[in-house]
């Protein structure tokens, strides 16, 4: 229902990119939300309304790509050379098998999208969000798509909402296009 509705927000037409799920979530060690996989499957990688940086897939430059990032910011997490402080704390970045935050999203104004994973509790994926305005971590028992909706379209949906600026409803795809029928 929530993906549907960005979809109809941005008037989009739904790209139907075809995903190895099993592989990804191979190497996460968890299964990824299934309103996530619609909205990667439908967008891609890219911008939502010229500041919503959402990721999913990016063959060109890998900058709106999912795996990459959770990639990179997992050895941040994990360089003894940086110390025991986390860039995400008091959370780290989640490890397969353990509990932590992947990012799918963030925005131009450097406010964080991201899920809780717990490997024990698979299935469960509140959003975490933080704003370096605000400052610390917002939880949203919602999914994805409605999440994601609601910083699009509603002007209420304080602190991350950005309806009140009237940037638009559009999307722009990150660089390159997916290739029909080849999954990631």
């Amino acid at each position: 229902m929530w993906v549907q509705r960005v979809i109809e927000l941005t008037g989009w037409e739904p790209l139907g990119i075809c995903v190895d799920w099993a592989a990804i979530e191979a190497e996460l060690g968890v299964p990824l939300p299934a309103d996530y996989k619609e909205l990667y499957e439908a967008f891609g990688g890219g911008v939502f309304s010229d500041s919503v940086y959402f990721l999913g897939r990016d063959e060109g430059r890998g900058a709106f790509d999912f795996l990459k990032q959770w990639r990179a910011d997992l050895s941040v997490d994990q360089d003894s050379k940086l110390g025991d402080v986390s860039a995400v704390e008091p959370y780290a970045i989640y490890a397969p098998g353990g509990k932590g935050l992947v990012e799918w999203g963030s925005t131009e104004w450097a406010d964080e999208y991201c899920w809780l994973i717990d490997a024990q509790q698979p299935g469960e994926y509140p959003v975490l969000a933080r704003s370096h305005d605000v400052g610390g971590w917002h939880r949203y028992d919602m999914s994805t798509s409605e999440f994601l909706y609601r910083i699009l379209a509603d002007a209420d949906f304080q602190p991350f909402g950005i309806a009140h600026y009237d940037l638009g409803t559009t999307f722009e795809p990150g660089s390159g296009d997916p290739v029909e029928g080849q999954p990631l």
